[in-house]
């Protein structure tokens, strides 16, 4: 029975593009240092591997998932989105205010703060399409707008949602799984279906990879463009909305840092900072070293100033990595 569940889990997964042979030989070197990461955290803190602090870690990734499978596009288009932590605070604080303040339905203020950071997403890629503006410079512009918006929306203030039905979405369980954890789990999917088996996922890597070569073969380039931001804008929206469910509140201080997590997930998953290279299975492992980092940091109760510099040196060190892979490329 268990080799039947193990074949059929692996045909579905080759299904949607995902060979787990390759996944091991393509990311051996991040799987490594995941595991040494594990068993170090394990001897050094006993209360990492109880099932409560793994659920919690769980619980906690799933909003960088979510960040890191729309940045995963962006990256491989040659784009960068610094966005996505404003867009978290702009979508949760609609959302909650809409509920506390308006007596808004609830499906309809969830709905209002995912389009609203969806909006944001279009905007950013419209931007970058049409303008020539360089995508590091619009999305740093929406980061200040975003953060802005949320922060003249709520007077600078959190805003407090003691909703029942609200709160489940971002505080409930299916079963003994938090719902958070089923979110991302779906979008990892979705995000693994378009760049595997879809025109549009070959589309994405064909406009990383070379953008002119692209034009010549009649890819229409703006539109790609504009659905890679536009995806990566509800996908922070959405964490949004969930985020501040499972806060109970609205606060316009949070998402603060998001990106610079996002960014260190998708580059540790292999994804190159010069496009056209990138697996959202090397994401998932990023996202998963980051969130244990992170935890394994708070167990053992490292300043958090000091993780922000780890975390950054991280990041330089997994960009090193992938310049000298490229450099060993390009002498074969």
């Amino acid at each position: 029975m268990l080799k039947v569940i193990t074949n059929n889990t692996a045909n579905f997964f080759k299904k949607i593009g995902f060979d787990i042979v390759e996944f091991i030989k393509e990311n051996f070197g991040i799987l490594i240092g995941f595991a040494v990461l594990c068993v170090a955290l394990s001897i050094i803190s006993p209360a990492f591997l109880t099932e409560s602090n793994i659920l919690n870690i769980l619980r906690q990734v799933s909003t960088n998932a979510n960040l890191a499978l729309g940045m995963t596009l962006v990256i491989i288009i040659c784009g960068i989105d610094l966005s996505v932590g404003s867009i978290v605070a702009l979508s949760g604080t609609v959302t909650g205010g809409l509920i506390a303040f308006s007596n808004v339905p609830i499906t309809a203020a969830v709905f209002a703060g995912i389009l609203v950071g969806t909006l944001a997403g279009v905007f950013n890629g419209v931007m970058v399409a049409y303008t020539g503006i360089p995508s590091f410079i619009v999305t740093l512009a929406m980061l200040n707008i975003a953060r802005g918006a949320a922060y003249v929306y709520t007077g600078g203030q959190p805003i407090r949602v003691m909703n029942e039905d609200f709160n489940v979405i971002g505080a409930g369980y299916l079963g003994a799984i938090p719902l958070p954890v089923i979110y991302s789990f779906i979008f990892l999917l979705l995000t693994a279906i378009i760049l595997n088996k879809t025109k549009l996922g070959r589309h994405i890597y064909a406009v990383g990879g070379n953008k002119e070569a692209a034009r010549f073969t009649g890819i229409k380039i703006k539109q790609i463009e504009i659905f890679v931001y536009t995806f990566s804008g509800f996908l922070a929206a959405f964490s949004g909305v969930v985020l501040a469910a499972r806060m109970f509140s609205g606060q316009p201080t949070v998402g603060n840092g998001f990106e610079l997590d996002a960014i260190a997930a998708v580059v540790l998953g292999g994804t190159s900072m010069t496009g056209g290279i990138g697996k959202i299975g090397g994401t998932l492992i990023g996202v998963l070293v980051i969130g244990v980092l992170n935890n394994g940091l708070n167990l053992l109760n490292i300043n958090s100033f000091w993780q922000l510099i780890i975390k950054g040196i991280v990041i330089l060190a997994a960009v090193y990595v992938d310049m000298m892979k490229k450099r060993k490329e390009a002498q074969v």
